[in-house]
């Protein structure tokens, strides 16, 4: 008779038994019923406080100074004494045109000077003896006012065949090359010299935006904003980390726009700004007390408007329509729709469906975000 058949049965029994009776839980694994744990979502709870008004408008650089390089003599264009893109300093020679002719000039008119005033010194003895004429004393004195006058004309024309930097800056590229007739009376246009450091902003503000910000700061809502800096938001999103100071404000609205000039100016010592770029200028513009601010990207356009998902008190999401009123900084102001004390989801918008049951901690947004496994490698739980 084979034993080993009723052992294994034995055996089978008893690990069934352990099965079914109060052995130990798994250590992971799906919530009751089979349900995944409810996902985390980030959230802050909104709270009053004071707030600055900010405002985000378009601009464009400028060059906090230009400067044209133009020929002022007529002449063939003998060397050019710069790199193309290079910085000049103020009085450095940038172009040479040919100063043959001009040497000749000022030569000439350095001799007739000379004659003019050794004809005038031979007459004036002449004149106590009646030897001359009074009036050919006077033609002499008028003869070397002329030539002195020439001289001048000849030496400014010799200097100028070499053309100067006006101002200190960046030069961009020569629009002539050597061999090139330059012309005094066209002006003709050598080159250009940007100062870039510092460097301007330009934008306007709606006049009816700045109306409308007067009023509720006459009316005590707002709090005129403290001096502050400006802040310039780059193409690609990023802020510029120099500050800015807010120049001048145009008295005027523009007829044409409806909008009023503003300047703003930054400093640009490594030459990363460059005229002509479009960016955002951010500044302050008044105060709010009481005010209800939340992340920018907390707030999502609906089909009736703004929102922003909350976490009610049963621990589920909630749609709650909001407006806003403006800006503070990266954040919105709101201005119906919450009360205070609400957790508004900041980020896992993705997960939060609207009656979903979620795990709501607070946001941090100073924390890297969490590091993947790498791939083909699971969690550890």
């Amino acid at each position: 008779m084979n034993r080993t058949f009723p052992l294994a049965l034995l055996l089978i029994i008893a690990l069934a038994g352990c099965g079914k009776g109060g052995g130990q839980k798994p250590a992971s694994g799906p919530g009751p019923g089979g349900a995944m744990p409810p996902p985390e979502v980030d959230v802050i709870t909104v709270t009053p406080g004071s707030a600055t008004l900010t405002q985000e408008l378009p601009g464009r650089l400028q060059a906090f100074r230009t400067a044209q390089v133009r020929a002022q003599v007529d002449g063939i264009l003998e060397k050019r004494l710069f790199e193309e893109g290079s910085g000049v300093k103020a009085g450095a020679t940038l172009f040479r045109v040919d100063p043959r002719n001009y040497q000749v000039s000022f030569d000439a008119a350095k001799a007739d000077l000379d004659v003019a005033r050794l004809t005038l010194e031979r007459y004036r003895p002449l004149l106590a003896i009646k030897a001359v004429s009074q009036q050919e004393v006077d033609l002499a004195e008028a003869r070397l006012k002329q030539a002195e006058v020439a001289l001048t004309r000849a030496r400014i024309d010799l200097e100028n065949t070499t053309v100067p930097a006006p101002i200190s800056g960046r030069i961009g590229r020569a629009l002539v090359t050597e061999g090139a007739l330059v012309s005094r009376a066209g002006a003709t246009h050598l080159a250009t010299i940007e100062q870039i450091d510092p460097i301007y902003a330009n934008f306007t503000q709606p006049g009816a935006d700045l109306l409308r910000l007067r009023q509720a700061v006459k009316t005590g809502k707002l709090r005129k904003a403290e001096q502050a800096n400006v802040e310039l938001v780059l193409e690609d999103g990023s802020t510029y980390p120099q500050p800015g100071k807010l120049l001048f404000s145009d008295l005027a609205v523009d007829p044409a726009t409806g909008s009023v000039s503003l300047r703003a100016v930054f400093p640009n010592p490594g030459h990363e700004l460059l005229p002509g770029a479009f960016v955002r200028i951010r500044f302050p513009e008044a105060m709010q007390d009481q005010a209800l601010r939340v992340p920018q990207r907390a707030v999502q356009p609906g089909p009736q408007g703004q929102l922003v998902m909350i976490v009610d008190n049963e621990g589920k999401v909630a749609p709650r329509p909001v407006k806003t009123s403006g800006m503070s900084g990266g954040d919105f102001i709101i201005a119906e729709g919450l009360k205070g004390g609400e957790r508004v989801i900041v980020n896992g918008l993705q997960k939060a469906r609207p009656g979903t049951p979620v795990k709501a901690v607070p946001w941090n947004p100073d924390a890297p975000p969490a590091a993947q496994p790498p791939a083909g490698e699971k969690k550890q739980g």
